[in-house]
């Protein structure tokens, strides 16, 4: 690899495999905010953008104007719908790490057709998905590339997403904004596990999620099941708002995680950018690190707070190794109903992806090292010690 060095990662953050292309008018993240959410963002940088990145921000501005008018007909016309919404089933949120196999989970819980969850659209318009969701993918479904920019994962404004960006979208902060402008280093920590931020924050934050699911249940009766890593530091305040949740919490070997998730970040970091590309971003790798170990300080302490009978927790390599028994168990543990009405969607997705090629890395023994040190506590707590 030609840019490795023992202290610091390639291009792809020790990927062997390069990322896959991101168009320049495909949209970014932000093209989900409202003028007024993005420009404050904008400006709580400095405005230090590339002249690509301004004129992405004159699009997302387009586009925002958009959302300010459709969420103006929706609240008219949808409102006291919105606000009285309830999910017809508790949430199922899937919890886990980055890179730790949410999104195979994921995909795998939505193939049951008793299950509701949240498209790539609906995160990127939250304000108004029910009224413009059908008329408009139709026509704007060429803008997004046919794979995720970090892996092989089929893309698309159909495609499951991470109602994270929903927040996002809603003005809500979010360590994700850290891809916006990386020359700036990590922002909106405390957003992670919402332990430091205020009350009233809390609240807004879960409210926000509230309408969300809200929202999706109204597009049509079912379980929701929802797929957000930042989620696995955040159980107390999900249970505050949804006293019934179920949770599927899913680990991986760190030393597949590790190499994974810095990729994950650097190529985020490089199509979500206002600013320029850099080669590295020196910050990456910290925090990576040490936003492992405050998600699971959050985690372990919030967890006995999950009744008996709604958490499972698995392990991505026994979810690799069969699928079908273990998700079974899930079914049967949960109590989410018979998984003979789940196992045709599961086979066949299970076939459609057979051949799926999962990234390769190398680690500089030096990168191992600090792994097995910094994520000790995590290899023991799900056993990969």
């Amino acid at each position: 690899m030609p840019d490795a060095t023992p202290n610091k990662p390639n291009k792809h953050g020790y990927g062997v495999d390069p990322v896959h292309h991101y168009g320049w008018i495909t949209p970014r993240f932000w093209h989900g905010m409202t003028p007024g959410d993005f420009w404050r963002m904008v400006f709580a940088n400095r405005c230090k953008v590339s002249v690509r990145g301004a004129l992405t921000c004159s699009t997302i501005t387009g586009v925002g104007l958009f959302h300010l008018g459709a969420k103006l007909v929706t609240d008219l016309t949808m409102g006291r719908k919105l606000r009285l919404a309830r999910p017809s089933q508790p949430p199922l949120f899937v919890l886990g790490h980055w890179r730790s196999g949410t999104t195979m989970l994921h995909e795998l819980l939505i193939r049951d057709p008793r299950h509701v969850f949240p498209t790539t659209f609906e995160c990127f318009a939250p304000h108004h998905f029910l009224l413009t969701e059908t008329a408009i993918t139709p026509f704007i479904s060429w803008l997004l590339p046919k794979k995720r920019p970090m892996d092989n994962v089929a893309a698309g404004f159909d495609r499951p997403q991470e109602d994270e960006f929903a927040l996002c979208s809603l003005g809500l902060p979010t360590p994700y904004r850290s891809w916006a402008f990386p020359d700036h280093g990590p922002v909106c920590g405390d957003w992670l596990t919402l332990d430091n931020v205020s009350d009233a924050d809390r609240k807004r934050w879960g409210e926000a999620l509230r309408r969300f699911v809200g929202a999706l249940s109204l597009k049509r009766p079912g379980r929701v099941i929802l797929k957000s890593p930042p989620h696995t530091a955040r159980i107390k305040t999900i249970l505050e708002h949804f006293p019934d949740a179920r949770f599927v919490h899913i680990s991986r070997n760190p030393l597949k995680l590790f190499p994974s998730t810095v990729r994950l970040w650097k190529s985020l970091c490089d199509v979500q950018t206002l600013q320029p590309q850099r080669a590295h971003y020196d910050w990456i790798e910290e925090e990576v690190f040490g936003n492992l170990t405050r998600m699971y300080e959050a985690y372990d302490r919030d967890r006995p707070l999950i009744p008996e009978g709604r958490v499972v927790e698995m392990r991505y390599e026994d979810l690799v190794a069969d699928p079908l028994s273990t998700l079974r168990d899930l079914y049967a543990n949960l109590d989410l109903g018979a998984f003979a009405d789940a196992e045709p969607g599961v086979a066949a997705y299970l076939a459609e992806e057979k051949d799926y090629k999962t990234n390769r890395f190398e680690l500089p023994e030096e990168v191992r090292e600090r792994i097995n040190d910094r994520w000790s506590g995590y290899a023991k707590r799900w056993g990969y010690v």
